[in-house]
């Protein structure tokens, strides 16, 4: 009875995983035309907070930014829900494609132009999160100088796995040379449930030590446990989102099978095509939901060679639960800890420069799906798709801006627009 009083929330979350395109950048512009604005789940100072604290974690940060909305309204029974709900419609969509690859394949193509307007769209959604972000967060030297750095910082080292703990923690750094800042009053201490941290080190020394033992030992199933357990350790150490994750899981799948040392031992290793293994990450940043639901495409990839049905579909559960759980158990074991040391004044000042570099962060990411797009040279050529890029941007900044639609609706009009373009 305690999580029906929580429904509408839960139809949200649903709604947003149904529509959030863009990377967790523009899931962010999503979150907070939806949670923030509409609903009022949480307040804009919130939203930064939580945005701040989950890039400084690895594993899916829009998941974790996500999860502890639901962690704030309901406790952890809802922030479970809330993870579920979130990650579940991108997982079956790419957990089903390990099963229809060839046929997704040959379509691929085709879907490009159904999908132009995706990215314009995913610019506006962060160019608002950054502009709501920056009014709080950005108000003085130390804060403008630290989101220029950021931005510069991002735009450059953007595939670099350490880039963006390393800016929060120097932006952390750099405020704190001012002792003017202090905070106006302590927070509340939160209670440390340190179960969550024992169990997220306990299935890492587990999964690793099975995995290993399973493959020397020549386990039947053994690539189960070897699916968990790569899935898990990608979930608990890439930081950067999907652009980090993808080269790891490439080597891990495409490239380390073939190496000499793998084929001299004859491990019977976990391995994937190179075609096939572009393909997914091609189809996952072109469906909406997190980007780790990859983990449920590869997961039922690499055990596709059994030739049978269960065992391809364990091989989605396994990869889904093994890349997501870190996230989850991470979050909610550091963010009562985040929260005590909140109440320190090193800590405050370190969330002045936090939050600016998150602004910066954002704007890098900007110029980065600006240089990814011919939007610039469609213009200087004078055709008429570049200035409809530019309509589309400008459109949907001021519909989040400036009414009450909901950011689903936005979603679902780009998209129609989109298959509109694909038949000219």
């Amino acid at each position: 009875m305690h999580l029906i009083r929580h429904t509408p929330f839960l139809k949200a979350v649903l709604w947003h995983s149904l529509t959030a395109f863009g990377g967790p950048n523009g899931h962010y512009g999503m979150m907070l035309k939806t949670f923030v604005q509409l609903r009022k789940d949480i307040t804009e100072n919130e939203l930064v907070d939580f945005v701040s604290f989950c890039n400084m974690l690895p594993g899916a940060s829009s998941t974790q930014t996500l999860t502890l909305i639901g962690y704030k309204r309901g406790g952890i029974p809802l922030a479970i829900l809330t993870l579920v709900i979130w990650i579940t419609p991108a997982c079956l969509l790419m957990g089903g494609l390990s099963f229809l690859l060839d046929y997704f394949s040959d379509m691929a193509i085709n879907t490009d132009k159904a999908q132009h307007f995706i990215q314009p769209m995913a610019i506006s959604f962060i160019a608002f999160s950054a502009f709501r972000i920056f009014k709080i967060a950005v108000n003085n030297t130390i804060t403008r100088v630290v989101m220029v750095v950021a931005a510069v910082a991002t735009f450059l080292y953007f595939k670099t796995p350490w880039v963006f703990p390393a800016l929060l923690v120097a932006a952390g750094i750099a405020t704190n040379f001012s002792d003017k800042r202090i905070p106006q009053k302590e927070v509340p201490p939160k209670k440390i449930k340190w179960g969550n941290l024992l169990i997220f080190l306990a299935l890492f020394g587990v999964a690793a030590y099975f995995s290993e033992t399973a493959t020397k030992n020549n386990w039947p199933n053994h690539k189960a446990f070897n699916v968990f357990e790569s899935h898990y350790r990608f979930g608990s150490l890439v930081f950067g989102g999907g652009d980090v994750l993808m080269p790891l899981m490439y080597e891990q799948y495409v490239v380390r099978p073939i190496t000499k040392r793998i084929l001299a031992s004859k491990r019977d290793v976990l391995q994937m095509a190179h075609r096939d293994f572009l393909t997914g990450s091609g189809i996952v940043r072109a469906i909406p939901g997190p980007v780790f639901s990859i983990g449920a495409f590869t997961g039922g990839m690499v055990l596709r060679g059994d030739n049978t049905f269960l065992s391809q579909a364990l091989g989605c559960l396994l990869g889904a639960i093994g890349i997501f759980l870190p996230s989850v158990l991470l979050v909610l074991f550091f963010f009562p800890v985040w929260h005590n040391l909140k109440k320190y004044a090193v800590i405050y000042r370190s969330l002045e420069g936090i939050n600016a570099a998150v602004v910066g962060i954002m704007l890098g990411a900007i110029m980065i799906l600006f240089k990814a797009t011919p939007l610039i040279g469609e213009i200087l050529s004078k055709q008429l798709i570049g200035w409809l890029d530019v309509a589309v941007v400008v459109t949907t900044f001021s519909l989040l801006q400036f009414t009450k639609i909901r950011a689903p609706f936005i979603v679902i009009g780009c998209v129609i627009l989109g298959l509109a373009y694909s038949f000219m």
